[in-house]
């Protein structure tokens, strides 16, 4: 009985196979057999005519399916004839139906401009991009991997509309700015939340050994290799479900994953190149030196000091030699990158495993970064319903740290820079000194021992449960734990070192955990309507320690650990903090025509009082596809049309005192006559609760011409309120300050990117993608005036941008006396600190970037320009060495001085050197306040695919070569080294030029090999 089942089943499998079979040959041209039984071909990129991996390829008479090789290569076994319909299907390539009549069969697969079927990650859940409500970019870092940074947020520069990096310095591994639509507080942090594979990751740096104004990122001991690619979340619809972290804008970024059956696959990634700076300050040489030193003091009145030896002198200005300090400063770097993958898959498991060795030289001896890395992701279906995986990473980054911004003590670029060129690094027995106040500089470069090492994990564990065909449930545990320990010592040749010695070290632990749990559903209903919900509950805590030890009194400088010294001291820091997160999302979508979600997060923080710690910030979105109506169907030039708006609320408490709201009293350094103490240390504030922003977003998004021309317009307006703000108390309070909630803050601006494919040809295309943005900042609330930065260069004040440059407005150098005027603000006939005025600020009117693709047979090239424009920047290297000869051989003096007014009737901006206009309102010259506008071709590649008969021969699947230069030009008026520089001691004090090393210029070799 069993046999006989079995057998019947077997003739109506065949039954109904021939049916089929039958079905599909009806209507068909009369067919040819096939003189084998197998069917084969290779799919290929219509414009790269590279294979394409991973395509579903469906035999359309018996619904089987295979999936493209490493080669683009597919097979089905059949008995089939001639000719077969096969359907094909990938991610950001159009549905193909095609009927072949050759066996092997070679397909090309078209690329949609606006891939609308793929899919994009949307808090906690994944959407079509067709859906899309909220305003989400998607950056695919293979595009910008290769460019030599230290870490990737460096490589986004320029490629996401309203995203504003500054790349503050040429150090490789130091921290960026980053801004997502502006700014939105004062005292909170304005990074964006970095989020890796669902990791909340910690983006602050943990230095806190003093480098000159520059901090280290932590985001640099993340892998740029191992990333798939970047989402960037900007509106509150996109951030709404992160809730407190999310009103700076989120950065979600996946890394790269094995696919279930994936034959396995090892990439291998390696370039090497050298880099420069593209110029060197301008400087006088010895004899220039002396000259100006000698008209100063001639103009005042007073004597000369370069004249003859013999008449008492330093010597005649002829007679002054030049010691060039900056070349032996400055080398040309070494940037070496090697990285190897392994991945693939069976039907249940997928992996990822890689390892990866990055280092870089700074053009800036003797700083250089360093970073190995390892990533293991795998993926396990249990069965059915149940899937189980994890994401690991694990960095050791080190650094050679070198104090490159302000700061006479240890100073690289102070001693390279601003030490006059014609005083001799040697005294008159032939040692090695110190001048002007600052380090020799060549004891300096040889006996500097400044250094870090991070070690880093990443990781998550995750199970999922697959309840129905609908529900879903996910539980997430995550760690992000970075040890950072930290070493310096100056041995008693260097100031800093001086008598005897001078050591530190420090290690800082942070860690964060977080669990999370959600509960998804989604249903279509009658093919029109479609249901999603989302529930779910996220528990973090956060924790940091801090131990440091300080020695100073050493026999020798072959000593250098504390345990040697004289005389030691040690602190120790220590902090933490619980967030408590419920949150929840409802969509609907009617026929993929009208869109709608709602989402709910509330946040619980132990950073504020009860009563105050919990926060709730809603969102709504809405969407109308009008390429959907009937009025639109037949348009056949406009392939797809959406309007979407939302509006919601997000709130911040990153970046504040874990214990900001309470009385806090401190032990440290209180003992009186050897008996310990306390004091009180932070007056409580009660009240103190969460700062609130709220954004308004609509948008435009278009598809035309066969996809060939796709843009994305937004305009947004967000509105800061609660703004965590340190106030100044009276001194009677027995406190200097405390946080409040009152600041407000605003940001409105557009953004525009445009993607076009120009030409599409067999052999030839060309691609350009555009993206600019506007961004308008203003303080709507601020009870005082707060000023930051050198000489309180940086104001903050009601009614104007963050970060303005309160500065003196000299209007012109008058050409019958030489001297410099300035503006008489208000109106009294002097000048005084009444006539300072907001002079700029440093956000610039339009930035974003351009690049362009193009293709010819085997060979790639691509473009790549970043801008920049009405933005300002304080040149405060200028403001030194600009000074005349007013500080003879306390400071070098720039070669533009030398333009100075000399007599009537000379037109120039540099006034006559003399005591009324050298160090005359030195506290904010405006004559130093630049425009930092500027237009930076940041990369240019040629690369050059190998073909595939090559690749046969070989037993490899793909090998690309490329040459590629980085910073390659800068158009600017800028006068310093990059209109990029700045100093950021501290979040408020940006767009201050002093002391920076720029961004190099680079050229490189590699190759792209994958086995």
């Amino acid at each position: 009985m069993k046999k006989t089942t079995l057998s019947k089943y077997r003739i109506l499998c065949i039954l109904f196979t021939y049916i089929l079979f039958a079905q599909e040959s009806w209507g068909q041209v009369e067919t040819k057999p096939i003189i084998n039984a197998t069917l084969q071909g290779v799919v290929i990129d219509e414009q790269t005519k590279q294979p394409i991996e991973g395509v579903t390829v469906q035999l359309d008479a018996v619904t089987h399916s295979v999936k493209t090789d490493e080669k683009g290569k597919f097979q089905f076994v059949t008995g089939q004839k001639l000719p077969f319909t096969l359907l094909l299907s990938y991610v950001g390539y159009e549905r193909q139906r095609i009927v072949i009549d050759t066996s092997p069969a070679v397909i090309q697969l078209k690329r949609s401009s606006e891939d609308l079927d793929e899919v994009v990650v949307v808090g906690y859940t994944t959407v079509e991009k067709k859906n899309l409500i909220g305003s989400i970019e998607k950056v695919p870092l293979k595009e910008v991997s290769s460019i030599p940074t230290g870490s990737f947020d460096a490589q986004l520069q320029g490629k996401v509309a309203g995203m504003q990096v500054s790349t503050n310095t040429g150090v490789p591994g130091e921290a960026l700015n980053i801004r997502l639509r502006g700014a939105t507080s004062i005292n909170a942090n304005n990074n964006p939340l970095y989020v890796i594979d669902g990791v909340f990751v910690n983006s602050e740096s943990l230095q806190t050994i003093n480098s000159g104004g520059k901090a280290t990122s932590p985001i640099a001991d993340l892998n740029p290799s191992d990333i798939e690619f970047v989402e960037v979340l900007k509106d509150a619809e996109a951030t709404a479900l992160y809730g407190s972290r999310g009103a700076n804008g989120v950065i979600l970024i996946t890394t790269k994953r094995g696919k279930n059956g994936q034959s396995t696959k090892i990439d291998v990634n390696l370039y090497s190149g050298r880099a420069k700076a593209a110029k060197l300050w301008d400087l006088t040489t010895g004899e220039e030196h002396a000259l100006l030193v000698n008209e100063y003091n001639r103009n005042i009145g007073r004597p000369e000091p370069f004249v003859s030896v013999a008449d008492g002198g330093r010597g005649l200005p002829s007679e002054q030699q030049t010691y060039d300090r900056l070349s032996e400063a400055f080398r040309t770097a070494g940037v070496h990158n090697a990285d190897i993958s392994l991945y693939g898959g069976s039907d249940n498991t997928a992996y990822y495993l890689s390892g990866g060795y990055n280092k870089q030289e700074s053009i800036l001896r003797p700083i250089s970064f360093d970073r190995s890395s390892f990533r293991f992701n795998l993926d396990q279906k249990v069965n059915d319903k149940i899937k189980v995986g994890s994401s690991n990473s694990l960095s050791r980054t080190g650094r050679n740290q070198g104090r490159a911004g302000d700061g006479p003590q240890g100073g690289i670029l102070q001693a390279a820079l601003h030490t006059p060129t014609y005083l001799s690094p040697f005294n008159e027995q032939g040692v090695p000194v110190g001048r002007a106040g600052f380090d020799n500089l060549t004891l300096l470069l040889d006996n500097y021992d400044v250094g870090s090492i991070s070690l880093r994990y990443i990781g998550n564990l995750y199970g999922e449960y697959q309840l129905s065909p609908s529900w879903r449930f996910r539980s997430t545990f995550s760690l992000d734990y970075n040890q950072y320990d930290e070493h310096e010592y100056w041995n008693n040749l260097l100031i800093a070192g001086s008598p005897d010695g001078l050591a530190t070290s420090a290690i800082g632990q942070a860690t964060t955990w977080i669990n999370e749990q959600t509960l998804t559903y989604r249903k279509k209903i009658a093919s029109v309507h479609t249901v999603g919900l989302l529930v779910g509950n996220t528990l973090q805590g956060s924790t940091f320690s801090l131990t440091s030890a300080t020695g100073r009194g050493f026999a020798t400088n072959d000593f250098t650990l504390i345990s040697a010294a004289a005389n030691t001291t040690s602190t120790q820091d220590w902090d933490k903090y619980k967030l408590a997160s419920f949150f929840g999302r409802a969509d609907y979508a009617f026929d993929d025509r009208y869109l709608i979600d709602f989402s709910l997060r509330a946040d619980g923080s132990s950073k504020f009082n009860k009563g105050y710690q919990w926060g709730y910030f809603p969102a709504v979105g809405l969407a109308w596809r009008l390429k959907r109506e009937g009025f639109l169907q037949d348009v056949s030039f406009i392939n797809d049309l959406k309007i979407r708006s939302s509006y919601g609320i997000t709130g911040n408490q990153n970046g504040i005192n874990s214990f900001a709201s309470r009385l806090l009293w401190s032990g440290v350094n209180t003992s009186y006559q050897g008996s310990p103490g306390i004091i009180p240390e932070q007056l409580a504030n009660q009240q103190l609760s969460w700062e609130k922003t709220s954004q308004f977003n609509i948008g435009l998004d278009a598809a035309l011409l066969k996809n060939r021309l796709s843009f994305a317009l937004n305009y947004y307006y967000k509105y800061t309120k609660d703004g965590l703000l340190t106030e100044v108390l009276p001194g009677t309070t027995g406190f200097d300050e405390y946080l409040n909630n009152s600041a407000e803050i605003s940001n409105k601006g557009f953004e525009l990117t445009l993607n076009s494919v120009n030409i599409q040809k067999d052999d030839f295309s060309w691609s350009t993608s555009l993206n600019v943005a506007r961004n308008v900042n203003n303080i709507e609330k601020l009870a005082k005036p707060m000023n930051f930065g050198s000489r309180d260069l940086i104001l903050f004040q009601e009614g104007s941008p963050m970060y303005s440059f309160w500065v003196y407005n000299q209007l012109y150098v008058d050409p019958a006396t030489g001297d410099a005027v300035y503006e008489d603000v208000n109106g009294d006939g002097k000048i005084t600190t009444d006539d300072r005025q907001i002079l700029g600020s440093i956000w610039p009117d339009y930035f974003g970037g351009i690049s362009n693709n193009f293709t010819y047979k085997n060979f790639d090239l691509q473009t790549f320009l970043t801008f920049s424009v009405g933005n300002e920047v304080y040149n405060h290297n200028r403001f030194f060495g600009e000074a005349g000869g007013a500080r003879d051989a306390a400071r070098i003096i720039f070669a533009s001085n030398l333009d100075r007014w000399q007599q009537p009737g000379d037109i120039t901006d540099v006034p006559r050197s003399d005591g009324v206009n050298n160090n005359n309102y030195k506290d904010g010259g405006g004559r130093w306040l630049e425009d930092g506008s500027y237009l930076r071709f940041r990369t240019l590649s040629l690369g050059y695919n190998v073909g595939s008969k090559v690749l046969d021969r070989l037993s490899i699947s793909r090998l690309r070569i490329y040459a590629q230069a980085t910073n390659l030009f800068t158009w600017t008026k800028y006068t310093g080294l990059d209109p990029e520089s700045a100093a950021n001691g501290s979040p408020n004090q940006q767009g201050i030029d002093l002391g920076t090393p720029p961004q190099p210029r680079s050229f490189q070799l590699g190759i792209n090999l994958t086995l």
